[in-house]
């Protein structure tokens, strides 16, 4: 660090203390994509089931964002970082309890572990999220968008640690699609989130905390709420709703869907991981290149090259094409967020954490309680009305249940069902021959050993059936996410021209504002 650039002596220290904290966000989160095929196989989800999982980690998320930010200066930024570190381990505790949850309350106790476990895991990120980005701010004040660039790259390092990772623990396939080796448990996958957790705990130990930029400014908590309020604010907040629902939404579901487009999930889970590497890389950059363009002009051309990397992907059946399709949609995504904060840091000034964290909540909030579980349901949707064509193959696999998302409503896929099936039965079989040795019964495992005696008898017709199903369920979900990122270009249109009559996009200085 150069002289002058701060004045707290454990600013570097901090600064990695937050990176470790949003890193161990996006190793949890990346794993956790790798492992939903696991959780359908083993506890029967449907899509729908698993993207509500997921969105409900997202949604815990964006709750807590908005709420500590009102409180973090009355609180402290210590505090509520060590209550993130509790919280985290938690989290772990209760996921990793969903196994034994099962064999004791069946599917619907699994899913409580896992949803809360997920939840409170959120609540630990949203914690750190509403704490790292003022505190950061305020560590160096001279130049925050460079260490805010990186701070917020610790995001896609968590995503590439984690999906790579979880790419090696995955289930190797043959050309056929046969399981050569079973994925390692997801249980330790999923623990691999505690590595940065006890990193970030142990680089806060025996820390002092800086008071917040807002409140050295003496902005009250009353003004930074006010701004909230301003048109020009709520219509960033509509914008970043949409930007939560693209990004963080698409990517609960990304390295899925690719899997199934490249028929091995290996290879999904290294597509994600490439993609991070280069939103990780080119963060460091985002500094640089909002100085040399307006900050709008960014989010216009990433909107477009959002909306179509998603349409290439939704049309892609190659695996030369998923890659390409892939890069184009991260060099669209990749400056989305961090961009959407500058805007509103540089236009709301007072508006200090409070305006920040509620931006970042809401884009949360619309990942959780629309992104995930849109893009889920509208994978059961398409997958069942592809299936449905064939009747015999769609009354064997469907799950039985309706699944519903604001009114619509479809009965998917059930995910034990289509597992055994891509196996062929051989974890069945396999969990038979441990639950024989041990004499220990299992009604749900009977019911599906029962119901896969004769499913077995049509497996070598249904296969491919079933499978073209579930990719073309995935596919039309990514063409109909294409449309937000497209009507966000429009909205960054507005802007750009807005702007443009009142003589271009200026920063707002806080001296030209009263901040008393």
């Amino acid at each position: 660090m150069s002289e002058g650039e701060t004045n707290a002596p454990n600013a570097k220290r901090l600064l990695w203390a937050g990176f470790m904290a949003i890193l161990a966000a996006g190793v949890g989160y990346s794993v956790r994509g790798g492992i939903l095929g696991q959780w359908a196989n083993e506890f029967g989800f449907t899509m729908t089931d698993l993207g509500t999982i997921t969105g409900g980690g997202l949604t815990g998320f964006g709750v807590v964002i908005i709420l500590s930010s009102l409180i973090a200066d009355k609180v402290g930024y210590g505090k509520l970082l060590i209550a993130a570190f509790i919280l985290h381990l938690v989290s772990a505790g209760l996921t990793l309890a969903a196994p034994a949850a099962f064999a004791a309350g069946g599917k619907a106790a699994a899913y409580s572990c896992l949803f809360w476990g997920m939840f409170i895991f959120a609540v630990g990120n949203g914690l750190c999220e509403a704490v790292v980005n003022p505190l950061t701010a305020t560590l160096f004040p001279k130049n925050k968008t460079h260490y805010l660039n990186i701070l917020h790259a610790g995001w896609p390092a968590g995503l590439v640690a984690g999906s790579v990772a979880s790419a090696f623990m995955s289930a190797k396939l043959d050309d056929a699609g046969n399981v050569l080796t079973a994925a390692v448990d997801w249980k330790i996958q999923m623990s691999l989130f505690l590595i940065p957790v006890v990193a970030y705990g142990l680089l806060l130990m025996g820390q002092k905390f800086p008071k917040s930029e807002a409140a050295d400014a003496g902005v009250s908590l009353g003004q930074m709420v006010s701004t909230v309020f301003a048109p020009l604010m709520l219509f960033l907040l509509v914008i970043q709703a949409m930007v939560g629902y693209v990004e963080l939404g698409t990517d609960s579901w990304i390295a899925k869907i690719t899997g199934s487009i490249m028929a091995d999930p290996q290879k999904g889970l290294m597509l994600f991981a490439y993609t991070s590497m280069l939103m990780f890389v080119l963060r460091f950059f985002a500094g640089p290149i909002v100085h040399r363009i307006s900050p709008l002009g960014l989010l216009l051309v990433s909107a477009i090259l959002g909306a179509t990397g998603l349409t290439l992907l939704g049309g892609a059946t190659t695996v030369t094409a998923c890659i390409v399709a892939a890069t184009v949609y991260a060099l669209g995504k990749t400056f989305l967020w961090p961009t959407m904060l500058a805007v509103v840091s540089e236009q709301f000034p007072k508006g200090g954490a409070v305006a920040i964290g509620i931006l970042g909540g809401v884009g949360m909030l619309s990942a959780g309680l629309l992104g995930g579980p849109a893009i889920g349901f509208q994978q059961d949707y398409n997958a069942s009305a592809k299936l449905s064509e064939n009747k015999e193959t769609y009354e064997r696999y469907n799950a039985g249940e309706e699944s519903s998302f604001f009114g619509f409503k479809t009965v998917g896929l059930d995910g034990a069902k289509v597992g055994i099936l891509e196996d062929q039965g051989k974890e069945l079989a396999r969990v038979a021959k441990l639950l024989e040795e041990s004499k220990t019964e299992d009604p749900n495992h009977a019911a599906l050993s029962a119901w896969w005696e004769d499913a077995e008898k049509s497996a070598e017709s249904d296969g491919p059936i079933v499978k073209n199903a579930g990719i073309y369920g995935g596919q039309q979900a990514l063409k109909l996410t294409a449309y937000v990122p497209a009507t966000m270009a429009i909205c960054y249109l507005i802007l750009i021209l807005m702007f443009k009559a009142k003589g271009g996009y200026k920063p707002v200085s806080v001296e030209g504002e009263s901040a008393h």
